[in-house]
């Protein structure tokens, strides 16, 4: 199941993965593992791209900076197909997403001689341009009955979904906005009228689907074969830039 009807989907940059999270999603579909089960998976997976980086085998940390992508986007497959949504999964995905990132960028801090500093308002960049992508996909899907697990505005306890306990729910959500409140506070506040505007048009979301996650780690895998480690991060520092390009584009014409 797509996120979004197909009259309104565009190329998602940082969506490559999605065919073969199908896949894995299709078989698993009736078997025992669930998609928390696929989280941790790629939460593994994660660790052990760091592991090959520490280790300067780049080329099997491409591989499980890929692997990590794929199986992202696997575990919410699998929940649409066997129709066992969750805000447990939805937030466990994005505490994990946030944790391994950090993780990634100190372990790069640590194998250049980037400054530390750097380094951090690189990792607060790549989290920046992820929001907003985020805020425009969700903006998007809400408005054409798309997948509604995730919600615009991420400001109250969820009701927790059947199969899942609300204490759960509520810790996680916690955490949640612990972790990401302050990213989609700025980008409200940037944009906050985004909700009320056109409907992006698709070259838009496909040019912002480049501060996706996906897309992000791709890049990283790149570089880091291509023997370009010292400029991952000056790299998404420059980038970052970028979200004031995109949402000056969207307030001008949309």
């Amino acid at each position: 199941m797509s996120k979004l009807p197909k009259a309104h989907k565009f190329i998602d940059l940082s969506d490559y993965g999605r065919p073969i999270a199908r896949i894995i999603a299709i078989n698993l579909k009736n078997t025992s593992f669930t998609p928390i089960h696929v989280t941790i998976w790629f939460v593994i997976s994660g660790l052990l791209a760091i592991y090959c980086i520490l280790n300067a085998q780049y080329w099997l940390a491409a591989f499980f900076l890929i692997l990590k992508s794929i199986l992202d986007a696997a575990d919410g497959e699998l929940a649409r197909v066997k129709q066992t949504p969750s805000y447990t999964g939805r937030f466990l995905d994005s505490i994990s997403d946030i944790i391994l990132n950090f993780l990634i960028f100190i372990t790069i801090w640590y194998i250049t001689d980037t400054s530390i500093w750097l380094t951090i308002l690189a990792f607060l960049g790549i989290q920046l341009q992820g929001t907003l992508y985020n805020y425009y996909y969700v903006i998007l899907r809400n408005k054409f009955n798309g997948d509604t697990t995730s919600r615009v505005f991420e400001d109250k306890t969820p009701v927790a979904l059947p199969g899942e306990k609300q204490k759960h729910v509520t810790f996680l959500f916690r955490l949640y906005k612990l972790l990401y409140g302050a990213f989609d506070s700025i980008i409200y506040k940037l944009d906050h009228n985004a909700s009320k505007g056109k409907i992006f048009p698709k070259w838009l979301m496909s040019s912002v689907s480049t501060f996706g996650l996906g897309f992000q780690l791709l890049i990283i895998a790149v570089m880091l074969v291509l023997g370009f480690k010292q400029l991952i991060v000056p790299f998404f520092l420059t980038y970052t830039i970028m979200v004031f390009v995109f949402i000056g584009i969207r307030k001008k014409f949309y």
